[in-house]
């Protein structure tokens, strides 16, 4: 008796934690890059995406399984830094694939970046200023000596 309530517990957690082989087939087929792609940023972010929404209806109903939310947060952990990877290298494909997967950090990450290129304008507007001030108090040393 005691061994098949273990069974039952534990294939219901195993099915609820871990993704089906079809739903799994399915996400690599929406976010595939390629015919023959299993492993692109893009998937392994989808197939992530996939899992901690999962994780996340487990802990809302099991406030007390600390392992499985452990597990949750080494899963956002792990995508975020795939996310960051893919906005350094195809920012295009990053985009795409926030809206498409409707990801908050994602939207949170783009408005970083932009703020920080705004500021590295910023500053390289207040040097040109500098650099045309300068400009101008040695025109008019040169124009006083002259």
């Amino acid at each position: 008796m005691v061994s098949w309530l273990i069974l039952a517990i534990y294939s219901d957690i195993s099915d609820k934690i871990m993704l089906e082989k079809k739903l799994k087939q399915r996400i690599i087929n929406r976010f595939k890059t390629h015919d023959k792609d299993t492993g692109s940023s893009q998937v392994q972010i989808a197939i992530l995406t996939e899992e901690i929404k999962q994780l996340t209806e487990h802990l809302s109903r099991h406030k007390h399984d600390h392992s499985s939310r452990r597990g949750l947060l080494r899963k956002v952990s792990e995508r975020r830094k795939l996310l960051k990877y893919l906005q350094k290298e195809d920012e295009k494909a990053f985009k795409e694939l926030v809206i498409k997967l409707k990801l908050r950090i994602g939207k949170k990450m783009v408005a970083e970046e932009e703020e920080k290129e705004r500021k590295e304008q910023e500053e390289l507007d207040a040097i040109k200023k500098k650099v045309e001030e300068q400009e101008k108090l040695e025109a008019v040393a040169n124009q006083n000596a002259g």
